[in-house]
């Protein structure tokens, strides 16, 4: 499908190391969008960088830790200093650290709590001004937050990610009445099971096999098929909010 709206956009994407992050910060750049590529690992986005440029795309690396207020800051005043103010944000910085409640594991809690939702609140902070700005100038201004079907499909052991995800997606909902008044679009994308970096993380070696089984039992999205769904939505005409999409693969219910 083409997305030639997206050809005279600028965008940030969080997360753009791997993943839903990367795969969206290429398709944008293959539609013609500037892209600036957040994350922590810097050799991964000079690579992404590399592979964009020689695709015809333009993209900007900027290392970044969402869950530190001083490098998002920092990161957004490089963003405007190469490529001026933004209309396009995606947050998809995130990380899934499944293990019984009653394990106690307060230092994935606060990793998820602190990545997941206040990294996103970070980000938000540092950009909504230039959505603001974009769409009083008339153009589409977007908002896309990347949070999970966990938001509101309950799954044992993974209580805190869950909570962490059904308050993104609830943060997008009352975003929506701040800045929609404004002609800034805000969507709420909850994927499904999709394969991402995200399992590598588990170190729990039982909750890693089931959520293996499930992949080999309903066959994952692949982060491509999110991308896609990113660009679709934010390449609709200027007054069209796709408010919230739910992505699953087709044999999960």
């Amino acid at each position: 499908m083409s997305y030639d709206a997206l050809s005279t956009r600028t965008a940030v994407v969080t997360g753009a190391a791997s993943g839903m992050g990367e795969a969206t910060a290429r398709l944008l750049a293959a539609h013609g969008a500037r892209v600036a590529l957040l994350a922590r690992r810097a050799e991964r986005l000079d690579e992404l960088v590399a592979k964009i440029n020689a695709e015809g795309g333009r993209a900007l690396a900027v290392t970044a830790d969402v869950t530190d207020s001083g490098s998002v800051a920092a990161a957004a005043a490089r963003v405007h200093e190469v490529y001026g103010p933004v209309d396009l944000v995606v947050n998809s910085a995130g990380v899934m650290l499944p293990n019984p409640i009653a394990d106690g594991r307060e230092d994935e809690w606060a990793r998820m709590i602190d990545t997941n939702l206040s990294g996103a609140l970070r980000v938000i902070r540092a950009f909504v001004p230039d959505l603001v700005a974009a769409a009083a100038d008339g153009r589409s201004a977007d908002l896309v937050n990347v949070s999970s079907i966990g938001a509101h499909v309950s799954f044992p052991n993974y209580a805190v990610y869950g909570a962490t995800k059904a308050a993104l997606t609830h943060l997008s909902a009352t975003l929506r009445t701040e800045l929609g008044g404004q002609d800034v679009r805000v969507t709420n994308i909850e994927p499904g099971l999709t394969s991402t970096e995200l399992a590598d993380h588990i170190d729990n070696a039982e909750l890693s096999g089931q959520l293996d089984g499930m992949v080999s039992a309903i066959g994952p999205l692949a982060a491509d098929d999110v991308a896609d769904l990113i660009a679709y939505t934010t390449s609709r005409p200027r007054h069209v909010n796709l408010r919230q999409v739910v992505v699953l693969p087709t044999r999960q219910a």
